[in-house]
């Protein structure tokens, strides 16, 4: 090859390549900066508030342990998420205490009507005795009156003797009438005294009888047993639930029998939405363990007073509690699961949505980067109203447009 020839083709080759940078150049000028885009649609525009809480039983049964048994040992207890039906025996206690308490109180009741029963016997005999000694010292009484005779044929000195001896007879059966008197009262006062002891006794023997009774819990309706925490047991906070062995105070709280039939989401609304929520109204519940559906709910309680939340830092949050019903519960909720709820504020059918995230303030006004072929153009719009993911767009957009999801570079923006 000769060098004139080399030479065309080293110009040729220069030459392609310069053409392919000035066709790559166009092709970049002519496609999209890469921001990524959304499309404006038009469908029904929904407000609503988000709250977080957790599923609960609308009604609930909740076995506690006896408030007059003291301290108590659980020796059995229903596995926790197992169905009993009504009468089965959720809860047991040991009761070996107490049985020997009422055997100690029967013991006691038994030496108590013993007791009574001589005290009737010692009533009879003393009542006897002295009953013959009144029948005597009436007896005294009367001859000793017979035994005065008249004073015109008496001798004065026999009649003062006779007069003497009627006056010892009717004092001695004044004595023998006060003697019984007060026998009877001491004897009856003894009686009461005792028949009051045997009366306390047979009260602590009932009492007893009742709590030994309490110790075991049957369940009073079908349902699932839900074993409750013990805030005696764990670690501050995340307390263990009871378990066989566990000590349980008085009045503890063991196990819940909640009705699945009717649940309810209980959750906090923050203060600044308390206006804007009403009974009634609906909602939408997404329960995380049930990720593959959504039950619709109302609100059916909002609590009056609020509830300062300290965990939520300083200074505290105040928020009411709200209790949203779940009209179709789903067969595998299970109280305790945490949900979240949005409840529908206001539903606007027909408008403009974009993407809450497409919508920037620039000198105070709403704005959005509209794709206008390979670049970006700058549009205010008019906001109808907004929530979480998507505005109201009443005018400056229309349907099918995209718009950017964040702010493009300078030089692939132009004015509107």
């Amino acid at each position: 090859m000769t060098r004139i020839a080399r030479r065309s083709m080293h110009f040729a080759g220069a030459g392609l390549a310069a053409t392919l940078v000035a066709a790559a150049a166009a092709v970049s000028r002519q496609a999209p900066p890469e921001v990524p885009t959304a499309a404006v649609t038009r469908g029904e525009f929904v407000d609503y508030i988000q709250v977080r809480g957790e599923i609960r039983p609308l009604r609930s049964v909740t076995l506690t342990a006896p408030s007059q048994a003291g301290d108590l040992l659980i020796v059995r207890l229903a596995r926790d998420g197992s169905t009993v039906r009504a009468g089965d025996v959720v809860v047991e206690f040991d009761g070996l205490a107490l049985r020997r308490t009422v055997e100690e109180k029967r013991t006691e009741l038994r030496q108590a009507e013993a007791e009574i029963e001589e005290a009737l016997a010692r009533l009879r005999i003393v009542e006897e005795q002295n009953r013959t000694a009144l029948l005597k010292a009436r007896y005294d009484v009367e001859r000793a009156s017979l035994d005065l005779g008249d004073p015109e044929l008496v001798p004065r000195l026999d009649y003062e003797r006779a007069k003497l001896a009627l006056a010892d007879a009717r004092h001695r059966l004044a004595e023998a009438e006060r003697k019984a008197a007060s026998d009877r009262a001491a004897a009856q006062a003894d009686l009461a005294s005792r028949r009051r002891k045997r009366e306390k006794i047979q009260q602590d023997l009932a009492r007893a009888e009742r709590s030994l009774a309490t110790l075991v819990l049957h369940a009073p309706v079908a349902g699932l047993v839900n074993v409750l925490p013990n805030f005696r047991s764990g670690t501050i906070g995340s307390p263990q639930p009871f378990r066989e062995g566990d000590r349980a105070w008085a009045g503890a709280a063991i196990v819940e029998l909640p009705d699945l039939s009717a649940m309810h989401l209980l959750a906090r609304l923050d203060e600044i939405d308390r206006a804007r929520v009403r009974l009634g109204q609906k909602a939408v519940v997404r329960v995380d363990a049930l990720p593959d559906r959504e039950l619709s709910a109302r609100v059916a309680e909002i609590s009056l007073l609020t509830k300062v939340d300290f965990s939520a830092g300083w200074p505290p949050a105040a928020n009411f509690d709200i209790k949203l019903a779940i009209d179709n519960p789903d067969p595998r909720l299970r109280p305790g699961m945490s949900a979240t709820a949005r409840i529908v504020l206001d539903r606007r059918p027909g408008g403009l949505l974009a993407p809450a995230q497409a919508v920037f303030t620039i000198d105070g006004r709403p704005t959005v980067y509209r794709l206008a072929g390979t670049r970006f153009e700058a549009r205010r719009i008019e906001v109808a109203a907004r929530n979480r993911e998507h505005v109201l767009v009443r005018g400056g957009l229309d349907a099918g447009d995209r718009v950017a999801l964040r702010p493009p570079p300078p030089d692939a923006v132009e004015d509107e």
